[in-house]
Formats: C-alpha cells, sequence, structure tokens
C-alpha cells in the first residue's frame, strides 16, 4: 500500500490523516512532484516527433530495452547514478541499431523488427536483475525498474531530471527545422542535405536520456504512455508545430501534477494515476474539442443533415405547387420523424410559414422561395456541367447533382455558368433559374396588375 510505504531516512512516512496541503509541505513529496513535471514535459516534447514520425513504438521498445544497460551498469558500478544512466543510454542506442540492422539486411517489417529487439532485450534485462538479486547484499526492486517509484526520488535524481530536460530543450530549439522537415517530409530533407539517418539516431539517443531520467518517476511500462499520449492531445488540439510542442508540455506537466496528486488522495501507486491521468485528459479532449472533437463533429454532422432536409423540403415546396404534405413525404422517401424535423429547422431558418387556416401544407417565405432558387439552380447547373463537360448519361445526373447540390459554393456555380456560356435549359429541358431572381411582390388588393414574373430574363 502506498501510504504502508517506508521511505528512506530522510523522509517521513506518510500519514493517513494528512490533506493534500500537508503533503506538500514535505521535501519528498515536493521532490517527486518536480521531477514528475519535469519528466512529463521532457516526454511529451519529444514524443511530438516519436507521433509525427510514426515512431510511437520505438520509444516503447526503447524503455524496455534499457534494463540490460542497468544490469551492466550496476555489475561494473554498484549503485551508481551515473553509471545506471550510461549503461541505459547505451543500452537504448543498441536496441535502435539492432532494429534498423533488422529491417535494413535481415528483411524484417518494422513493427516486428521493434517487437523482436525490445522483447528480447527486456527479457534479458528481466534475468538479470533477477540474478543479481538473489546476491547476498544486492538491493535491485523489480517493480521501482517497471512501475517507478516517484515518491523515493533523491537529489541526484532531480538534477538528472532537470539537466536532461534543459539538454531536450536546448536541442529541440537548435534543431527545430531540421525535426520539423524530417518529421513531415523525410525524402525532401533527405535532397535538402539534411542527415536524416544521423538525426533520427540523435533523436533516439535524446530518447535513451528522457526514458532514464522518467525511470524513477513511472518506470520503463508507462514511460511510453508519457511519451505517447500528450502527444497526441496536443495533436487534436493543434495542427502547427510550435503550438503543438507548447501544448504537450503543458499537457504533460498537468497530467504529472493531478496524477501524483490523485495517487496521494485516493492512496494508490504513481505512476499508474500519472498515466490514467493522461488518458482521462486525451479522451475528454478527444471527445470535447470544439473543432476536432467526435462530440461536436457529430452534433455538426447532425445539424448538417437537418440543413440538407430542410433544403430539400423548401424546393420540394417550390416545385410540387399542388401537392399536399402527405405527397410530398412520399416524394422524398421521408418518415413523419424526418418531415417534422425538416419543418423545424425550415421554421427556424424562416423559410416557410403558415399555408392558411384550412390548409396544413406550409408556404415558402421570400427567404424561403430565393433559397430554393437558388438549390434549383445549383442542381440543374450541375447535371449540365456533368453532362458537357463530365459526359455523364442524362439518367445518371438527377442522383448525382441531388447529392452535391447543398454543397456547391456559388462562386463556383458562378464559373460553371460562364463555363457552359450562361444556359438556360439543363439537359432534361427544365429551366435554369438566374443568380439573383427577384421574388414576387406581396398581393395588393388595391393593385389588380398581375404581378411581374419570378425570374427576369437571363
Amino acid at each position: 500500500m502506498l501510504l504502508n510505504i517506508v521511505l528512506s531516512a530522510n523522509m517521513e512516512a506518510l500519514d493517513t490523516t494528512w490533506t493534500l496541503w500537508d503533503y506538500l509541505q514535505q521535501p519528498y513529496f515536493q521532490r517527486a512532484l518536480a521531477a514528475a513535471v519535469m519528466a512529463g514535459i521532457a516526454c511529451a516534447l519529444l514524443g511530438c516527433f516519436m507521433v509525427l514520425r510514426n515512431m510511437a513504438l520505438i520509444g516503447d521498445a526503447l524503455s524496455h530495452a534499457i534494463l540490460p544497460g542497468v544490469v551492466v551498469g550496476f555489475m561494473i558500478a554498484g549503485h551508481s547514478l551515473l553509471a545506471f544512466f550510461v549503461g541505459s543510454v547505451g543500452a537504448g542506442l543498441l536496441a535502435a541499431v539492432l532494429i534498423a540492422w533488422l529491417q535494413n539486411r535481415g528483411g524484417a517489417r518494422n513493427d516486428a523488427a521493434i517487437g523482436i529487439v525490445f522483447s528480447a532485450m527486456f527479457a534479458l534485462g528481466v534475468i538479470g536483475i533477477s540474478t543479481l538479486t538473489r546476491r547476498e547484499g544486492v538491493h535491485l526492486d523489480m517493480k521501482d525498474f517497471l512501475f517507478g517509484n516517484v515518491l523515493g526520488i533523491g537529489s541526484d535524481d532531480l538534477i538528472l531530471a532537470g539537466l536532461v530536460l534543459i539538454f531536450d530543450f536546448l536541442c529541440v530549439w537548435i534543431f527545430l527545422p531540421y525535426f520539423f522537415a524530417s518529421a513531415f517530409q523525410a525524402e525532401v530533407a533527405q535532397t535538402m542535405g539534411i542527415p536524416t539517418r544521423t538525426l533520427h539516431y540523435f533523436t533516439v539517443w535524446m530518447l535513451s536520456l528522457t526514458v532514464v531520467a522518467s525511470l524513477q518517476s513511472v518506470g520503463v511500462i508507462l514511460v511510453v504512455s508519457m511519451l505517447i499520449v500528450p502527444a497526441s492531445t496536443a495533436l487534436i488540439i493543434s495542427h502547427k508545430l510550435r503550438n503543438v510542442l507548447l501544448a504537450a508540455m503543458g499537457l504533460g506537466a498537468l497530467s504529472a501534477a493531478l496524477g501524483l496528486f490523485a495517487s496521494v488522495l485516493w492512496n494508490t501507486a504513481p505512476g499508474p494515476a500519472i498515466t490514467l491521468t493522461a488518458t482521462l485528459i486525451y479522451l475528454l479532449v478527444l471527445v470535447g474539442h470544439p473543432q476536432r472533437g467526435l462530440w461536436p463533429q457529430r452534433i455538426r454532422r447532425t445539424l448538417r443533415l437537418w440543413q440538407h432536409w430542410a433544403e430539400d423540403l423548401i424546393k420540394a415546396l417550390h416545385r410540387q405547387p399542388n401537392d399536399n404534405i402527405i405527397q410530398i413525404q412520399q416524394g422524398l422517401g421521408w418518415s413523419p420523424t424526418t418531415y417534422r424535423l425538416a419543418l423545424f429547422f425550415c421554421h427556424n431558418k424562416g423559410w416557410i410559414q403558415r399555408g392558411g387556416a384550412r390548409s396544413l401544407r406550409p408556404a415558402l417565405t421570400e427567404t424561403g422561395l430565393l433559397k430554393a432558387l437558388q438549390l434549383v439552380r445549383a442542381h440543374r447547373l450541375w447535371e449540365s456541367y456533368l453532362a458537357q463537360k463530365q459526359g455523364f448519361e442524362p439518367h445518371q445526373l438527377h442522383w448525382l447533382a441531388e447529392k452535391d447540390e447543398h454543397i456547391l459554393p456559388q462562386e463556383f456555380l458562378d464559373q460553371i455558368d460562364q463555363s457552359l456560356g450562361f444556359p438556360d435549359l439543363d439537359p432534361h429541358g427544365s429551366p435554369i433559374p438566374p443568380k439573383n431572381p427577384i421574388p414576387p411582390p406581396k398581393k395588393n388588393p388595391s393593385n389588380p396588375s398581375p404581378p411581374p414574373p419570378v425570374n427576369p430574363p437571363r
């Protein structure tokens, strides 16, 4: 249990009666919070390039492949942070070289090569740590390597995490144009003289440093989530690289801090709590982002469908002036529910009004009539274009125009009209309304003269 962990000599045991503010006063918790936040920022910063270059599995492989380096470092220098660091980085670079060798010389697929290398090195590291722990006087806890022990962060670990974070910042700031080019257009970057292979291994080296610095915070198994999840969340928020980097770092820091607080409040392990917090933030953004969230997109699709139904209704009311509402519903193939939704949308748009005291058929307003004529014009111009310029048969035109008439912009229709020589009739012989039709004037009993035509000559 987290609250029963006995910390090192300079730490007090966690007390279940403490509040979050009490924990914040403790030096060990302050170190844990600082280390977790720095690890979240560093992982998110490099994770953006991992995700953009489809190298997310590389981060997973490196996080597992560093265990043999830990074993070698311990065998050489014992409990030495520097030995662990150097050995882990060396193991990460070895894993990257082996993956590239299997891909280029062994003919293995990208994902297969990654799986082969990281599983083999992870197994080798587990066997090595298990063998070492059987020796007398050796204290290596496998759980600390796998899941982290952020509450056991020491001053040396904190300094290491800070130095790695500063190093990552400087490298990204200096080499950002190269990272940008290789992330989006690797072939173009290579033709520009950018050493993409060298940049790849340099990125892997930076990633190894970051994974090792994050080892104590979230462990080798969960560090991949801090590499991938904040970066994936930031890519939903923005598509500009600088904004993505800033958002990812902010989300990484937020996930680390909230996850650590949640682990204390709910008495659970910090590493998994940080990972779940980052995942929860990702799901919230995925569902609720105003532009790219699943729920707002669903709402916009539904409103767009309702608008198409409403446009189909006013077009049917214009083209079928003698049909009642039952005939219009049957002609459109609608259920009564669909008709009521379209009617509601038309009322909100101001396109229809009540037809009269004894009539259930709605009447088009002036705005609704203009909109209906615009739809008819779009439909018949598109039919003419498809027949004359694209070579479609007459029997193929209607369903194509029926689908596209709702989304054709006015400027595009004007270009089509001009390219066709301003036709008066569509391929079926029906008149094409002009661009700016004049609606009929309101009835005036004192003026018995007949109203002018709805559409002026073209």
